[in-house]
């Protein structure tokens, strides 16, 4: 077997092949140049729609959650697998990515939808033109983007952003020193919040370790309860807050508008999406009243502040017979209420005459149509 057959045989990349370009590489101290096949992205070539989900963690859980929630389960033959399917939707494949690299390839058009915090479709999509946000609140993933420096020593008195700018330590020759893994946003927000001497670096691991270390004045970190931040003797402070952040649906407008089929499956995703959002913590409450006519039953429901639903009471009349003859004695009320607002719902359908009262859960509100919708297509220009 010759060199380069055993080069290519050790090493199968190059044999399969990647771009088709000269390529230098070392082996065993001899130098050989070898050709790699194309990698140009063949997305303009596929036919299949692509999703991008994140691959671990708690917004990976919590967006299989959400999918099962909407009847839209996400079936893996292999925990392994990066690539899976929704069997309710045709032509759609899943694909298990970190966030930031679910961004990177709706940019290079690998990915067409994306499921991520808002957090790292703003620090990796760099407000890429092509990026749009199909739904803003998908209610899980919730955290904010912050600046937190230490209370003690210089910072203890400052309690802002402006006092932090204002702070006459932060000359060229010694920066304000900030750690992070924002490396977009964090120089952006500081540059606009008028901090022009900073110096940034990254670190793996803690970043709220980095001031007691001595290597950095302050952070930029997402900030869920805080309680870690106040551990390690580190506070945020009043406009400090760079982006608040929870789970988003993205996608790439050059493929919604080009590639067939997208956006009929990005309407339903988002139709499942909206009506299940909007019936979290809503309750369906039904009760019997006795009344004249339904007007007069309306009025005194009506007058009750917390049994107005959704739209108003839907209101039927519930026959039974007298003497052979069916009559309306008793009228059926149905009103959507919300959660918190439950047991003093029922008290007052309680105190106007309603009696046999039951409560379910809702799992979906369908409205005629999304506002979301309209505003995509509207983004779109469609």
């Amino acid at each position: 077997m010759s060199f380069m057959q055993t080069f290519l045989h050790q090493c199968p990349f190059v044999a399969g092949g990647f771009n088709q370009q000269p390529v230098r590489v070392s082996c065993c101290s001899s130098s050989v140049t070898v050709v790699k096949e194309n990698a140009v992205s063949k997305s303009t070539e596929r036919s299949e729609i692509r999703l991008g989900l994140p691959s671990k963690g708690r917004m990976a859980s919590d967006t299989l959650d959400l999918l099962k929630d909407c009847q839209l389960s996400v079936r893996q033959t292999n925990p392994r697998q990066y690539v899976a399917d929704i069997p309710q939707i045709a032509n759609l494949e899943v694909w298990f990515q970190r966030p930031k690299d679910i961004v990177r390839k709706l940019v290079s058009g690998d990915l067409d939808l994306g499921i991520v915090g808002l957090d790292t479709f703003s620090e990796y999509g760099q407000g890429n033109e092509d990026l749009i946000i199909v739904h803003d609140a998908l209610a899980y993933g919730d955290c904010r983007l912050s600046l937190a420096i230490p209370k003690y020593g210089i910072f203890e008195s400052i309690n802002s952003l402006k006092e932090l700018a204002q702070m006459p330590q932060w000359s060229a020759e010694k920066p304000l020193r900030v750690a992070t893994g924002f490396t977009y946003l964090s120089p952006k927000f500081l540059k606009e919040n008028g901090i022009e001497h900073v110096a940034f670096s990254t670190a793996d691991g803690a970043l709220e370790a980095a001031p007691a270390m001595g290597i950095a004045d302050a952070i930029v970190d997402l900030v869920s309860s805080g309680t870690t931040l106040k551990e390690n003797n580190l506070k945020e402070i009043e406009g400090g807050v760079l982006l608040e952040s929870q789970a988003v649906m993205v996608a790439s407008k050059k493929s919604l508008i080009q590639r067939k089929g997208l956006l009929d499956i990005t309407h339903e995703i988002l139709e499942r999406f909206e009506a299940h959002l909007k019936a979290i913590d809503q309750f369906t409450v039904v009760a019997n009243m006795r009344g004249s006519s339904t007007e007069e039953v309306a009025e005194r429901i009506l007058s009750q502040p917390s049994l107005s639903g959704l739209q108003g009471p839907t209101i039927s009349p519930v026959f039974h017979k007298v003497n052979g003859v069916s009559t309306p004695d008793y009228y059926a009320i149905v009103i959507c209420v919300p959660k918190k607002k439950l047991y003093k719902s029922v008290q007052q359908l309680r105190a106007i005459g309603g009696s046999g009262v039951l409560v379910s859960p809702l799992t979906y509100i369908f409205d005629e149509e999304t506002p979301r919708w309209n505003e995509l297509l509207s983004k779109l220009g469609l």
